[in-house]
C-alpha cells in the first residue's frame, strides 16, 4: 500500500506566491488537491508571528506546511508547531536554490548533506504523528544525479519519510540564479521515472516543468503524485479539471458564479480585517487565460484592485468582464484527458 496515495496532484510551493490567500484561491478550483505553503524558516515559525506565518483557512485541507531549515531539533519544535495549527502534512524543502536559502545552509544545498537530511527527517518524524514528506532535487552542481538522488531518498525513506516530491532539474548554485535555476538546468524526468521503479513500494511524486493536465496524466503512468507549479498559478483555470480528472468525481461545468462569491466574501473578511483586495486579486490574474474578456479582467486586477480603497465590487466588476457561455470549452485539458486512464495509471503505480 502505497503511503499518502490518495494526494495524485498538488500545487507546489512557491515563495511569495502560495500565500493563504492564494491557497484560499486554489482550493476554490479543486477540492481535493494537496495544497502546500510558501516555505517557512523553522526559526521563523518557533520564534515569530504564528498566526501571521502559519495561519491558514479550514476550507483549504488538505493543505501542507513546507519548513525551511537544518537543524533537527528546531525542525522537530516546528512541525510540533505546525501540526498543533492544522496541517495535514509537514514537507522539508531540499529543493531551493535562493541566495537566502543557501546562506541559512537549508533548500537545495542539503543535498550535499543526506545524512543530515535523513536525521532532520527522523527527528520531525518522531515529533508529530501527521505525514512528514520532502521535496528534493536531483542533485545539485556537479552531483552525478544517480548516486545523489539514490542516496537521499535511501536516507530519508529509512528515517520515515511518507513521501518525496522530486523536482526533476538539478540545482545550480553556483552560476544561475534562483530565476534560472526554474529554467536553464534541463528537465530529466526518467531520472524520477528510475526512483520509482527502485522504490515501489513508495509515494514518489515528480515537479518540475509540467504544464497541462494530459502531461500530468502522462506522468502518472510512472510516478505516484504529480505537483504542478508556475502552470497552476498563472493559469490556475487547469485546476478547474483536476477533481474530474484524477479523483474519480462526476465531470459537470464549473460553478462560478460560487466561485465568485466565495472569492468576494472572502474578499471582504480580508478587508474588514485591515487587509487590501489586491493581496488576493494579484493571484486571480490569470484564472481567464484565453477567453473573452480575460484581458480586461487581468486591467482591473492588476490596476483597480490595488487601490488603497478597493472592495469587493471592483472583483465583480472584473468577472462580470468574462463572457461565461465560452468558458467551459476552454478549461485547459478538462476534455482532452481520459478520466479511466488517468485513474488507472495511478492504480497502477
Amino acid at each position: 500500500m502505497l503511503k499518502n496515495r490518495h494526494h495524485i496532484v498538488a500545487v507546489a510551493p512557491m515563495m511569495d506566491w502560495t500565500d493563504r490567500h492564494c491557497r484560499f484561491f486554489h482550493r476554490q478550483l479543486t477540492g481535493r488537491g494537496l495544497l502546500y505553503t510558501e516555505m517557512v524558516v523553522a526559526d521563523a515559525v518557533i520564534h515569530g508571528a504564528r498566526e501571521r506565518l502559519l495561519g491558514f483557512d479550514d476550507v483549504e485541507h488538505p493543505v501542507a506546511l513546507q519548513l525551511g531549515g537544518s537543524d533537527p531539533a528546531k525542525l522537530a519544535e516546528a512541525a510540533r508547531i505546525g501540526e498543533a495549527f492544522g496541517y495535514d502534512e509537514i514537507n522539508l524543502n531540499v529543493g531551493c536554490p535562493s541566495d537566502r536559502v543557501q546562506s541559512g545552509t537549508f533548500g537545495a544545498c542539503l543535498m550535499k548533506t543526506p545524512a543530515l537530511v535523513a536525521d532532520c527527517v527522523a527527528a520531525m518524524k518522531a515529533s508529530v504523528k501527521i505525514p512528514v514528506t520532502v521535496k528534493c532535487r536531483i542533485g545539485v552542481d556537479e552531483q552525478d544525479p544517480e548516486p545523489a538522488l539514490d542516496t537521499l531518498a535511501d536516507g530519508v525513506l529509512a528515517a520515515g519519510a511518507d513521501a518525496i516530491w522530486v523536482h526533476a532539474r538539478k540545482a545550480w548554485l553556483e552560476g544561475l540564479s534562483p530565476k534560472e535555476n526554474r529554467d536553464i538546468p534541463p528537465l530529466d524526468y526518467p531520472r524520477v521515472y528510475r526512483l520509482k521503479a527502485r522504490k515501489p513500494n513508495e509515494f514518489i511524486g515528480i515537479n518540475g516543468g509540467i504544464q497541462s493536465l494530459a502531461e500530468a496524466s502522462a506522468h502518472l503512468g510512472h510516478v505516484d503524485g504529480v505537483m504542478l507549479g508556475r502552470a497552476a498559478y498563472h493559469t490556475p483555470g487547469i485546476l478547474t479539471g483536476v477533481d474530474a480528472a484524477f479523483y474519480g468525481e462526476v465531470a459537470t461545468a464549473f460553478d462560478y458564479p460560487g466561485l465568485i462569491d466565495a472569492m468576494a466574501g472572502y474578499a471582504a473578511r480580508h478587508i474588514e480585517r485591515g487587509g487590501r483586495l489586491g493581496h488576493i486579486t494579484r493571484h486571480m490574474v490569470g484564472l481567464f487565460h484565453g477567453l473573452p474578456g480575460a484581458r480586461r479582467f487581468r486591467q482591473i486586477l492588476s490596476t483597480d484592485a490595488n487601490k488603497p480603497c478597493a472592495g469587493t465590487e471592483v472583483l465583480r466588476t472584473a468577472f462580470a468582464a468574462i463572457d461565461f457561455t465560452a468558458a467551459e470549452p476552454k478549461r485547459p485539458d478538462f476534455r482532452s484527458i481520459s478520466q479511466d486512464h488517468a485513474v488507472a495509471a495511478h492504480v497502477e503505480a
